[in-house]
């Protein structure tokens, strides 16, 4: 959470839309840092009505007497689809933060926002629980463009965060093509990170590569069964060429 709250930081939007907000800690700690001279309208967001009821509850208690009247004004709770923000309805420029769903579940969200307000030049922090490489391969397919990504280990776990935008690279502005298995994170040089980044960033890549590995090796013996209709539903779900993109990474970006 910290390294989203500082990426958003980094940018000025008029609206944040923390989506799928649960009890909206991410949310919170972007209105404390209202403080600041970047002042951002924020929008909490979730679908489940007692958690947004348990959240109204929570913000008018700790905001509505704050001593900054920015923050008292600057947010509102929707208990409502993600697919459906009403971003038209808000002028500004908007990022769009999901965190805690898988790549899958993200991809229906931004496919139904993109739909919607084709219109708008949107950005979105993203940072899925799995289904990385899926995510990554629809944001090319929808031609957005990369801004910032990272990698974060916590608790043991690994998680890519993206900041990308619906405008495409072709439009400049510093906006990146965006990779299929990521670029920048996996920058693990001594002059650009510290080496305790650079054994993280080759314990994902291992652990990435073993995951499809896996995969693969269980699609094949699976392919070998006499079942027509089980090979073909599997020649549908090949990873190998996931295998062959991450392999790469190996040889291009990790190697001195």
């Amino acid at each position: 959470m910290q390294k989203i709250e500082k990426m958003v930081a980094t940018q000025r939007y008029g609206h944040i839309w923390d989506c799928c907000c649960d009890h909206g800690l991410l949310g919170c700690a972007l209105l404390n840092r209202q403080a600041s001279n970047i002042v951002s309208d924020i929008h909490f967001v979730d679908i489940v009505p007692e958690l947004m009821a348990e959240l109204e509850i929570k913000l008018q208690r700790f905001y509505s007497s704050s001593s900054n009247e920015v923050i008292i004004k600057n947010w509102k709770t929707h208990c409502l689809d993600v697919a459906k923000l009403p971003l038209d309805q808000y002028d500004g420029k908007h990022l769009v933060i999901i965190a805690g769903v898988g790549g899958d579940l993200m991809i229906k969200f931004i496919e139904a926002i993109n739909k919607q307000h084709h219109n708008l030049a949107i950005d979105f922090l993203l940072c899925p629980v799995h289904h990385q490489f899926s995510l990554r391969s629809k944001l090319i397919e929808l031609d957005f463009s990369l801004k910032d990504e990272v990698l974060v280990e916590e608790n043991q776990r690994f998680y890519e965060v993206l900041l990308v935008s619906s405008s495409s690279a072709a439009e400049g502005k510093g906006n990146n093509k965006i990779s299929p298995v990521g670029n920048k994170i996996w920058q693990s040089d001594s002059i650009k990170v510290s080496l305790s980044q650079a054994e993280i960033v080759d314990k994902y890549l291992n652990k990435t590569l073993n995951h499809y590995q896996r995969m693969q090796k269980g699609l094949q013996q699976s392919n070998k069964q006499d079942n027509q209709q089980t090979k073909t539903n599997n020649a549908n779900v090949d990873v190998q060429h996931i295998i062959d993109a991450y392999r790469a990474v190996t040889l291009a970006s990790l190697v001195s």
